[in-house]
């Protein structure tokens, strides 16, 4: 503190002595210091906020997959490429509808499970409706043109990817002709119920902004979805949730 105010006192003699005002000089600094504290408390609520998104998706995994029944079938997340969790997307209906949510996607490597990365999903839907609802949504991509498409960091489902309804249940008979067809399998959850949801139209991108947040700079899905990546700190719940759910399967 002695430091500082010697330095400050000797700036503020030296910009006298150049003929800019005293109080000048004190608000610039008081305006910048001001300002560095404002940076630091936005980072660290961007932090705090995507970081409470990875660990609601570990926590929509762990529940959807605790009711056997009513979980993602063993088949399906044995043969999973990547998985993506969306907790409380939001879907709203006012003559037209639409959706929008952000969360969090990891890939299979020959290392185990990549380090996470940030996704959006948005779409649309037109018709007479009324309504609104937040749903937990899971994506399951089943094979290597799907893993393609995700790791472009832009891309539809219908259009881009074939994507279908899900089956449902733990044990649900592996001799249906969905993995033939869809790239994509997509489950939501809303009030209680789990079951297959169709996405088709819905783009799936890069969350460019949470990815700088949660890795202190922008790297693209390609990376981070292969496995060139370090997890960052506080992703372990989710990837330790990925990892059992399928190694059980």
């Amino acid at each position: 503190m002695a430091l500082l105010s010697w330095s400050a006192e000797k700036g503020l003699n030296m910009n006298r002595s150049k003929g800019v005002p005293r109080f000048v000089v004190v608000l610039s600094t008081i305006v910048l210091l001001f300002s560095a504290v404002g940076w630091s408390a936005d980072e660290d609520k961007d932090r705090s906020e995507i970081e409470k998104r990875i660990d609601a998706s570990a926590k929509v995994l762990t529940e959807i997959m605790a009711t056997p029944d009513k979980a993602i079938p063993n088949k399906v997340l044995s043969d999973a490429k990547c998985l993506a969790v969306i907790p409380n997307m939001v879907k709203i209906a006012v003559g037209f509808g639409g959706s929008h949510g952000k969360g969090i996607a990891t890939c299979r490597t020959p290392n185990g499970w990549s380090a996470p990365a940030p996704i959006t999903i948005t779409g649309g839907s037109w018709g007479l409706q009324l309504g609104g609802q937040a749903v937990d949504l899971v994506m399951v991509i089943m094979n290597d043109q799907g893993m393609q498409h995700l790791l472009s960091s832009k891309f539809k489902l219908g259009a881009d990817a074939s994507a279908a309804a899900g089956p449902v249940g733990r044990d649900a008979a592996a001799d249906t002709d969905w993995k033939m067809k869809a790239e994509v399998l997509t489950y939501s959850r809303a009030r209680g119920i789990f079951a297959g949801i169709d996405l088709n139209g819905s783009a799936v991108t890069q969350d460019k902004d949470e990815t700088r947040v949660l890795y202190g700079k922008f790297i693209p899905f390609s990376e981070l979805l292969s496995g060139k990546v370090e997890p960052p700190r506080g992703t372990e719940a989710f990837l330790s949730a990925v990892s059992k759910y399928t190694s059980q399967a």
